[in-house]
């Protein structure tokens, strides 16, 4: 069991390639390489195919999955600003790998017709899925693979390049795909944890919304939904307060029968509009009556605690299982440097709370992954994937 991670950058992915070995361990005659993530910027997207085969034959895998990024992430590293590739090579004996090439057709197939291509829900512990945003509905995937895997964490992202091509790659074995979505499901000795990081901080209270219709919050605790966001505004220190004039998101609580309430609670969604006659709030949700509510705030420093605190989280659910073996990391195209000032930040945080480890992933259109037992597509959001012996 283990797993070796390396990333490089260069204009020649052949160079590129050649420059990552000294960093792999490649297996022996008597070792197999079950499964390897790569992830590759569209600058080489010609030669794709020719990059995909290269990647098979230097490792031997069984199984290639990945897809195209705007930027790539790996161990300690992302590049953002020029054409780079991460690979990540997983031994793992006993595992079950059951991987699909899924297209829009196939969301338009009635459910007796497409889940006998699919394998059982007890014999898979997670799915990691890379899709296209231009030519395939995602969120009805998430829906159809909610209700047959239920409980089991979707984790991964929208494949992402440059977005004035309005074109994205996914990898599957052999096969460079421009369409549909790539899916693997991982079962046997192995079980996946997740790490959501929407990257906001909760701000004031929670509380219960009393009246909604649609997206349209009309009364949260009885009162006018935006008379209670702007108590909770201004009740913020003046520093806090200049912070969120114009970085406020609302936190939807997933199970309301909770006693508290932290981190990892709440999916988070845009507020999208007040009506200051109605005095109602609109948000990117359909929120319920009798949900838990609470306002966040999104900006660097929030995005920064709200990783640091739940990576902790994790090491401590962790601390009695074997360490990780390896870790997908898919971050909005929104975060790195435009959002932190600086690069890295969200793979260099990975390491510093739960130590050095093989990673490799790529910044999304979006990104997949758990929040209260539920898998949602969302935005600004880190979505980490721990592979764990089961």
């Amino acid at each position: 069991m283990r797993a070796e991670a390396a990333i490089a950058a260069g204009n020649d992915w052949r160079s590129v390639l050649e420059s990552m070995q000294s960093h792999l361990t490649l297996p022996t005659s008597d070792e197999s390489v079950d499964l390897v993530l790569l992830f590759a910027s569209d600058a080489y997207a010609d030669e794709f195919d020719q990059l995909l085969g290269a990647v098979r034959w230097m490792t031997g895998a069984k199984t290639v999955i990945g897809c195209s990024g705007s930027g790539i992430i790996g161990p300690g590293r992302e590049i953002e600003d020029e054409p780079a590739i991460a690979l990540q090579l997983f031994s793992l004996p006993g595992v079950e790998l059951h991987t699909r090439h899924l297209t829009q057709l196939d969301l338009q197939r009635d459910d007796d017709d497409w889940t006998p291509d699919l394998p059982a829900a007890n014999d898979l512990n997670a799915w990691l899925l890379f899709t296209d945003p231009f030519t395939f509905d995602t969120e009805s995937l998430l829906r159809r693979f909610s209700e047959l895997y239920e409980r089991k964490p979707l984790i991964g992202g929208l494949a992402s390049g440059n977005y004035r091509r309005r074109q994205t790659f996914l990898f599957l074995d052999d096969d460079v795909h421009e369409d549909g979505a790539v899916a693997i499901g991982i079962g046997g000795a192995y079980d996946v944890k997740s790490v959501v990081s929407q990257g906001c901080a909760p701000i004031g209270e929670t509380w219960t919304i009393t009246a909604a219709e649609g997206n349209v919050i009309e009364t949260i605790g009885m009162r006018p939904a935006l008379e209670v966001l702007y108590d909770t505004f201004r009740a913020l220190p003046p520093e806090t307060q200049e912070r969120a004039r114009s970085n406020l998101l609302v936190g939807l609580a997933m199970n309301e029968y909770r006693d508290e309430f932290g981190r990892g609670d709440f999916l988070i969604r845009n507020l999208m509009a007040v009506d200051q006659q109605a005095g109602t709030i609109t948000v990117g949700a359909l929120p319920r009556v009798g949900q838990t509510l609470q306002f966040q705030l999104r900006d660097p420093d929030a995005a920064d605690e709200d990783f640091a605190e739940l990576l902790s989280l994790a090491r401590s659910d962790l601390s009695g299982d074997f360490p990780p073996v390896g870790a997908l990391l898919c971050c909005c195209n929104g975060r790195g440097v435009g959002l932190f000032g600086e690069p890295s930040h969200d793979v260099q945080k990975l390491e510093e709370v739960l130590g050095p480890m093989p990673v490799a992933g790529f910044f999304c259109n979006g990104e997949i992954g758990p929040v209260g037992g539920q898998n949602f597509l969302h935005g600004f959001t880190a979505s980490l994937a721990l592979i764990v012996p089961a």
